[in-house]
C-alpha cells in the first residue's frame, strides 16, 4: 500500500471510529492538519490549532454537564476532581489513541519520520480540534454523542486527579508563606511549526529553567526542576 493509500485509509478509519459524517468534510480535513502542514503565508490559519481552542471549551462543557447529571449527590469539589482526570492529558491521548488519530493526522514527511504522530502532545490537541469539528459541524448533540461514548469507561473511574508541578510548587511555596513562584520567558526559538520554549521559574531563593514546545509545558518543565532542586517530592 502506498503512501495515499494508508493515508486514505487511516482517514476512513478514523471516521468509522468517531461515528460520525460530516456535513462539511472540510472541517474533518481542518481538523486533522497539524501545524507543519499548514500555509505559513496564510498566517498558519489552516492548522488545527482554532478548532483545538474550541474543542477543549466544548468538552468541558460536555463533561461538566455529564458529571452533574451522573453523580447528582456530588458537591462541587468533588465533581472537579472528576473533571479535572477526565480531561487531563493522559485521559485524552489515551482517547486518541484507541480512535486512530495519529495515524490520519496530516504532516509533512519530514515531520513524520520525527515520530510527531505518536507525540501524547499532537495526540490530544488534535483529539480537541475534532471535537471542536465535530461541534461546529453537528452541533452539541454530536460532540456529546463522542464524549459520552469514548470517555464512558473512565467516568465510574476512581478519582485521583493529576497534580501538576505548578500546582505542587505553588501549595509548597504558600504553605511556608514564600509567595507565589515568579515565572519569567528567557526565549522562544525553532521554525514556528516546532518552536522550543525556555521559561524560567524564581521560589524561595533558587531559580530553575525549563524548556518546552510551548510555553505552558516549559512553565511546567521548570517548575518541575525546581522542585528537585529544592528536595520537594
Amino acid at each position: 500500500m502506498n503512501e495515499p493509500e494508508q493515508s486514505a485509509a487511516a482517514l476512513e478509519t478514523l471516521a468509522t471510529r468517531l461515528q460520525y459524517s460530516f456535513v462539511n468534510p472540510a472541517l474533518f480535513q481542518h481538523a486533522l492538519t497539524h501545524r507543519s502542514a499548514a500555509n505559513p503565508r496564510g498566517q498558519m490559519l489552516d492548522s488545527n490549532e482554532r478548532l483545538e481552542f474550541v474543542g477543549d471549551r466544548v468538552l468541558a462543557l460536555i463533561m461538566a454537564e455529564w458529571l452533574a447529571e451522573r453523580f447528582p449527590r456530588e458537591r462541587e469539589g468533588d465533581l472537579g476532581k472528576r473533571l479535572a482526570v477526565l480531561v487531563a492529558q493522559d485521559s485524552l491521548a489515551q482517547v486518541a489513541v484507541s480512535l486512530g488519530v495519529g495515524q490520519a493526522l496530516r504532516l509533512p514527511p519530514n515531520e513524520d519520520r520525527s515520530g510527531v504522530r505518536a507525540r501524547p502532545t499532537v495526540l490530544y490537541d488534535t483529539l480537541e480540534a475534532l471535537l471542536g469539528a465535530i461541534y461546529l459541524d453537528g452541533g452539541l448533540p454530536a460532540a456529546r454523542a463522542l464524549v459520552r461514548r469514548e470517555w464512558d469507561a473512565m467516568l465510574e473511574a476512581p478519582v485521583s486527579p493529576p497534580v501538576s508541578p505548578k500546582t505542587r510548587l505553588q501549595e509548597w511555596t504558600l504553605g511556608r508563606a514564600l509567595g507565589l513562584p515568579e515565572y519569567e520567558a528567557v526565549s522562544a526559538t525553532g521554525p514556528s511549526h516546532q518552536p522550543v520554549f525556555v521559561v524560567r521559574v524564581s521560589a524561595a531563593g533558587q531559580a530553575a529553567e525549563g524548556t518546552g514546545d510551548n510555553k505552558r509545558a516549559a512553565e511546567q518543565a521548570a517548575a518541575e526542576r525546581l522542585l528537585a532542586l529544592l528536595g520537594v517530592p
